[in-house]
């Protein structure tokens, strides 16, 4: 008896929990969970890292230094790396190749962040051959696709509403962003700003908190510094702005042709064999890395460079040039990797180029670290089309506040460049576009997908229960409360709400509907769309079972919420 009613209770709890997640509001449960989820997809990450450095240590003096390698090496490290990452995705499954942060996009539009673990998989061990085998792609990617992953399985696993998985997933991207780059502000700017387009209250707080575990776990087991800390205290005055409002501007044109190439090859290659796309990328960056090693790998090794003042600016604009191409294939043809760590050691190979340029014109003391940020600012912004996620990023990578004008400055020319002069958007969204993967919804459908139906629904109601195929009900004048009559049809139940008409002068009259059936994890959008065509009636929900009816949501409540914005 006593276990009879704990069972209860512990139903009873869960269900008022997930009532409360169902609607958009802050709430402790989501908090708890978004720290639960930050932790598990920090977890990940920090594997996914330590998995990538361990690799590197058996044949690399350091992270990233490509340039330790013979030629002979660099030639067949990205075409051995190819076969491996081929080999993942032959066992999963060629299906499953689909990864990264255009992914997620396109998931948490059509399932709510929900991810198949089979590309998952494919994330996981594939990203990790990329990135240690010299492919210039980044580790962002991944830690966007891993955290929001993980994050959507325990949404599942505990049977949360729609709703509140999805938040739960933007909590895990923030979580892997924060442990990628050990910069929790900018991670959940990122997740407002590119994730989910919009900003919502209730949602920023369990956003902050998965990056703010995501960023503790990272310094925790890495220590407190990160892998930015070498750039010069910057010493940028009033009259270089000019300078720096051309630079962004060519930063705008450049990043506009990168998106548009990258786009070019998605289109021209994304029905050419996988096989034949993966080595072609493993032949090209092999061949670029025998002539110019510092073009491999992430970030790291392109940013060392840039600020260097060995390298003459003829061997910065090759290297430019390579770091580029590199990137464009590799992304283009489907390496699983991120974009943001090339795009970050592209502004400053950039920056620096410019720097070498203007040296002997423009006074300055550290203009090749200045600019290098200002590049990685300026090119960050417009590549991904999110100003305040670049400004926030180079902040927090370089420590210095006083980086946020001259920033701005670069930050505005770049993205009014490309957008007015080469209508320039997101790349993430032109891949989306170019690979028809569904990222938009109707206005109304982002509005009702916000709430759970368990946060709407009406749970006060009288049933009866009656075999009469149309009995005689006149409402219920006692309670005022939503009348339901069960119907057993052939051994199944069936539900009708009895609406009752008033009209003025006209006898008192009900209305019988119906009711379709409704799962507890389902949203607001689910719900209008199966009432949309009708314009009437309702849905009950249920939990597990269809027979035992936890509340009914009718077409009217639906429309008041639309039109007052009041749940109930």
């Amino acid at each position: 008896m006593k276990l009879t009613s704990l069972k209860r209770f512990v139903e009873q709890y869960s269900l008022d929990a997930r009532i409360k997640l169902g609607q958009p509001k802050t709430s402790w449960q989501l908090c708890l969970l978004a720290i639960i989820g930050g932790v598990c997809s920090a977890s990940l990450i920090v594997l996914f890292t330590w998995c990538i450095n361990s690799i590197q240590g058996l044949f690399l003096e350091d992270v990233d230094n490509y340039n330790s390698l013979n030629a002979s090496s660099r030639l067949l490290l990205p075409i051995g790396g190819a076969v491996i990452i081929l080999l993942f995705a032959r066992m999963t499954g060629y299906q499953y190749t689909r990864t990264g942060i255009p992914f997620v996009l396109h998931r948490l539009k059509v399932a709510y962040g929900v991810i198949p673990l089979r590309n998952t998989v494919n994330q996981f061990f594939g990203g990790m051959v990329a990135l240690a085998s010299g492919f210039s792609v980044g580790k962002e990617g991944p830690a966007v696709h891993l955290g929001a992953a993980i994050s959507g399985y325990i949404g599942k696993a505990l049977v949360l509403p729609y709703n509140s998985v999805r938040t739960l997933c933007a909590c895990g991207v923030a979580a892997g962003i924060a442990a990628c780059f050990n910069t929790p502000i900018a991670a959940v700017v990122f997740v407002m700003e590119v994730v989910l387009r919009e900003y919502k209250v209730h949602m920023f707080i369990p956003i902050m908190l998965a990056a703010i575990i995501g960023s503790m776990m990272t310094s925790s087991i890495f220590g407190f510094s990160h892998e930015f800390e070498f750039f010069s205290r910057i010493s940028l005055e009033t009259a270089h702005y000019p300078v720096l409002l051309i630079f962004g501007v060519v930063l705008g044109t450049l990043a506009s042709l990168f998106n548009r190439y990258i786009v070019m090859i998605i289109e021209h290659f994304q029905h050419v064999h996988i096989f034949k796309r993966f080595m072609s990328v493993a032949i090209i960056t092999g061949i670029i890395g025998v002539m110019l090693p510092q073009a491999l790998g992430t970030d790291l090794g392109a940013i060392s460079v840039s600020l260097s003042n060995e390298w003459h600016f003829s061997l910065l604009f090759a290297l430019l040039i390579s770091k580029c191409l590199l990137t464009i294939v590799a992304i283009g043809c489907g390496i699983p990797g991120g974009i943001i760590g090339p795009i970050l050691g592209i502004g400053a190979i950039a920056g620096a180029f410019t720097a070498s340029m203007i040296s002997g014109f423009v006074p300055g003391e550290n203009l090749t670290s200045d600019f290098a940020l200002m590049g990685m600012a300026g090119f960050m912004a417009a590549t991904l089309n999110a100003p305040l996620a670049a400004l926030l990023a180079v902040v927090e990578l370089s420590h210095q506040l006083d980086i946020m004008l001259p920033a701005m400055i670069v930050i505005s020319a770049s993205c009014l460049a490309a957008g007015q002069f080469f209508n320039n958007r997101s790349v993430f969204v032109m891949q989306l576009n170019v690979q028809n993967l569904a990222y938009r919804k109707p206005p109304l459908e982002n509005t009702l997908q916000r709430i759970g139906v368990l946060g709407m629904m009406d749970s006060s109601f009288d049933m009866i229960c009656s075999a009469q195929k149309e009995p005689n009900i006149k409402g219920n004048e006692t309670t005022g409360k939503p009348l339901i009559m069960r119907k057993s049809v052939e051994e199944q139940n069936e539900y009708y709400w009895n609406e009752e008409i008033k009209s003025e002068g006209e006898e008192r009259r009900i209305r019988q509907h119906k009711l379709i059936p409704i799962t507890s994890k389902e949203t607001l959008a689910e719900a209008y769309w199966l009432l949309k065509e009708s314009r009437c009636g309702g849905v009950y929900i249920y939990d597990t079972d269809p027979n035992q009816i936890l509340g009914i949501i009718t077409f009217d409540r639906i429309r008041t919420y639309l039109i007052e914005g009041k749940l109930y």
